[in-house]
């Protein structure tokens, strides 16, 4: 019992220890009664017999409580205020303060150090307070021994900015034994493009991992019944595969299905950590560029991976990351192309099929190419690799030999890409 003084008054305990001192009850009963061990106990008699007059188990601080200065004070309300108007703004879509921002941002922002409590003190005496809601508690656990055993990927639609006019999308890449973020990137529009692009600065930074694992989005299943678009009644659910997922099978990658958002548990916790704090920091830098709020991004994946301890692994993903490596728990395949392929734009790119006519050309999107050392009626696969936002370099292959190589205009070509 360490507040002895809560449950007993001074007159009590002196009376309990005069019965020790004049040998009427062992120690080892007291000490029961009062719930405390030997050190307390002898030091509490050896007060009362040096000073029986003023002897007391109240507790008295020696140090004055520290008093925040009317600066911090001032802050503290000041991010308050500012919090209460974003929760009123009805494009950010949150529900509830923050409170260990407002700490993180004091720090980061006014150089001044304050503890959750005390904010949390002062947001309850001045009216800023809401209860967060009750949520669905999800089992938190690393189900990986290996670090690129299970990459989790996938793409969240959101305002991450109330001053922007449109939402944009954040694509993320998170390995499910570090919890180290491999990819974070906004984009104003989700394409299959955008998701290659992912797979490409993933694979060729840190290698080949052994599966990923995603949702049933049309970019990356084909799912009878609902991609309507490409529905052929003689095919079944994955007996088609989208473009992202040909990249994949290239990679020799195994690609796994989550069924709901639930079992995608780890790579959304980090989601609403990084949208909460995203909208919070675009709305106090007043971000309406996609430009701007990726800044902001970046520097919150790099707090996240470099800086934040993780709630369930109870390491900082980085250190995590590196520790798996030096004790070769990595399933990470290093990159190296396959033949007959010459460069990566082989790999990461779009795959269309075209049949050579009798003119050694081939039409795509109502674009004709005469095709260099072609055979009329064979089969060519163009393999599409956009260079920017203008250009994009057509590979052709036929019969397993790269037979010729041209550049066309990605708006002539009605590739929407970006």
């Amino acid at each position: 019992m360490k507040h002895l003084h809560t449950k007993f008054t001074d007159i009590q305990v002196r009376k309990i220890l005069e019965r020790y001192i004049k040998g009427e009850i062992e120690r080892k009963y007291i000490q029961e009664i009062l719930g405390i061990k030997k050190s307390r106990f002898f030091a509490l008699v050896k007060r009362l017999k040096n000073d029986p007059d003023n002897f007391t188990v109240q507790y008295t601080r020696k140090k004055p409580t520290r008093k925040l200065s009317k600066e911090i004070e001032k802050n503290i309300i000041k991010e308050l205020k500012i919090e209460r108007k974003l929760l009123l703004n009805k494009k950010a879509a949150l529900k509830c303060y923050n409170y260990t921002y407002i700490k993180d941002y004091l720090k980061n922002n006014y150089n001044q150090i304050v503890s959750v409590p005390t904010i949390i003190k002062r947001a309850k005496n001045n009216g800023f307070y809401l209860k967060k809601t009750k949520k669905v508690i999800h089992a938190r656990e690393v189900l990986t021994n290996h670090i690129g055993e299970l990459v989790q990927h996938d793409s969240s639609h959101h305002h991450f900015s109330p001053y922007a006019s449109n939402k944009w999308y954040l694509i993320t890449s998170i390995d499910d034994f570090s919890r180290y973020l491999f990819y974070a990137v906004l984009i104003p529009r989700e394409t299959s493009w955008a998701h290659i692009t992912a797979l490409e600065q993933v694979i060729l930074k840190y290698g080949i991992p052994f599966s990923y694992y995603v949702d049933s989005h049309s970019i990356f299943r084909f799912v009878q019944k609902r991609d309507s678009i490409w529905r052929n009644h003689y095919k079944l659910t994955d007996d088609v595969d989208p473009q992202w997922k040909q990249v994949q099978k290239d990679c020799r990658v195994n690609v796994i299905y989550a069924l709901s958002p639930e079992a995608k548990g780890k790579i959304e916790r980090p989601y609403r950590w990084i949208q909460d704090r995203m909208i919070r920091s675009c709305f106090r830098e007043k971000v309406s560029d996609i430009n701007h709020a990726q800044l902001i991004l970046n520097n919150l994946t790099h707090k996240y991976n470099y800086e934040w301890i993780h709630s369930t692994t109870k390491e900082i993903p980085y250190i995590r990351f590196q520790k798996a490596i030096k004790g070769k728990q990595s399933l990470f395949r290093k990159f190296a192309l396959i033949p007959p392929f010459k460069s990566t734009k082989d790999i990461f790119c779009l795959r269309v099929q075209r049949t050579i006519n009798a003119y050694r050309s081939i039409s795509f999107n109502n674009v004709k190419f005469n095709i260099k050392n072609s055979v009329p009626h064979d089969i060519v696969d163009i393999r599409i690799y956009p260079l920017n936002y203008d250009v994009s370099e057509l590979r052709f292959w036929s019969n397993n030999k790269l037979i010729d190589v041209q550049k066309a205009n990605n708006h002539t070509l009605n590739l929407s890409l970006f």
